[in-house]
């Protein structure tokens, strides 16, 4: 099974989204969006940017 987002609602009537992985484990989480159209809409841009992304060290 592939990782999924999920979008929830925070304690503070915010929209988020998290990332998790196959196994359950949470690997991303997002900014607070005022609906939950903008928190889907923050998924999306998340996949297509992932989708060729590179890895890149940084000594900070």
């Amino acid at each position: 099974m592939a990782g999924k987002f999920e979008v929830y609602e925070d304690r503070a009537g915010k929209f988020r989204f998290r990332l998790k992985a196959s196994n359950g484990q949470v690997v991303a989480t997002g900014e607070a969006y005022e609906t939950k159209a903008a928190a889907k809409k923050g998924c999306e841009s998340v996949q297509r940017a992932a989708a060729g992304a590179e890895v890149v060290e940084t000594d900070s």
